[in-house]
Parts: C-alpha cells; structure tokens; sequence
C-alpha cells in the first residue's frame, strides 16, 4: 500500500530535477531543482514553515508538527518532543521572500562530524509560478564517508522539494 501511496504522489507532483554533482569519502554536492505552479509568496511562506512540508520519515520524532523554523541569523530548525529536541540546523542568512541558507547537518551528518550548508532559493518561474533550488555543500574527513551518505541524502532532498512545490 504505501509503494503505491509514493507511486501516487510522485505521479502528482511536478517533475523535479535532481543530482548529485559530486561525491567522495570527504564531501558531497548536491543539487536540486524543481518548479510549482504557486506563486514565489507562497512558497516562501511554505518553505519557512517546515512543519508543513517536511516528510515526518525525516525527522527524529516521527512528527513533522515537532519541527519549527526560527527565520533570523542565527535562529534554529529544530524538532522538540516530549523527551527531547534536537537542532537540525541554524540560520546563516534569510533574503525575505528569495533565499534561505542553513549551517543543517541533518539526521547521520551530525554524528559524522559534517558541515553541511543548505541554500535554498526560490525564485519567479519564466512560465509562470516558482522555480525552487537546492543546493547542498557537505564537507567532513575521509572518515565521514560521505560519499556513502550522499545517495540517501539526495533522496530525502528530492522528497522534500516535491513536497515543497505541492501546494493542495
């Protein structure tokens, strides 16, 4: 039931484009792209809202309503839960309405000790709605075995901005 569940969604969702650029046992790049028929405003307001689009497989509680953005320099996305919290990443810079950047070692990145910036850009669409981007840097030791991690990562990522982009 649920393969057929993610065939549906999938299916639904406008096409989204995603790779990743590169890998190897120090680092990843990752890069995706995807297009919503929403206007920039409305993404925007969805994007700082994770709780709202964030797939709950991806977070520690198994509750995305857990998850909360405090949209500054130096603010949090973090999950808080009866029994505890956890910080997924902190604010580095927010361009209102266009761009947000995180510091976000996500889920395994933080036990293996990796820097991971997130850029996350939303921008009008040529044909009309909004063109979302994200890119993602991690850099760790050849210890971090990122390159391990990358194809996973990539797949979460390219979940989430499908979730992003599907405005109901």
């Amino acid at each position: 039931m649920r393969t057929l569940i993610i065939g549906v969604m999938l299916i639904s969702t406008l096409p989204a484009q995603a790779e990743v650029v590169a890998a190897a046992p120090d680092h990843y790049v990752l890069r995706h792209e995807a297009v919503s028929t929403a206007a920039p405003d409305v993404i925007w307001d969805r994007l700082v809202h994770p709780e709202v689009w964030w797939h709950p497989d991806h977070t520690f509680s198994g509750a995305s309503e857990n998850l909360s953005l405090d949209l500054q320099a130096g603010g949090l996305w973090r999950e808080d839960w009866a029994g505890g919290s956890v910080a997924h990443g902190t604010v580095l810079l927010v361009t209102y309405g266009e761009q947000l950047r995180l510091n976000a070692p996500f889920g395994p990145l933080q036990e293996r000790a990796a820097e991971t910036i997130w850029t996350i850009t939303i921008r009008a669409n040529e044909g009309g709605g909004t063109k979302v981007i994200f890119d993602e840097i991690a850099n760790g030791t050849h210890k971090s075995q990122l390159d391990e991690l990358a194809p996973a990562v990539d797949y979460v990522k390219t979940e989430a901005i499908r979730r992003l982009v599907t405005v109901d």
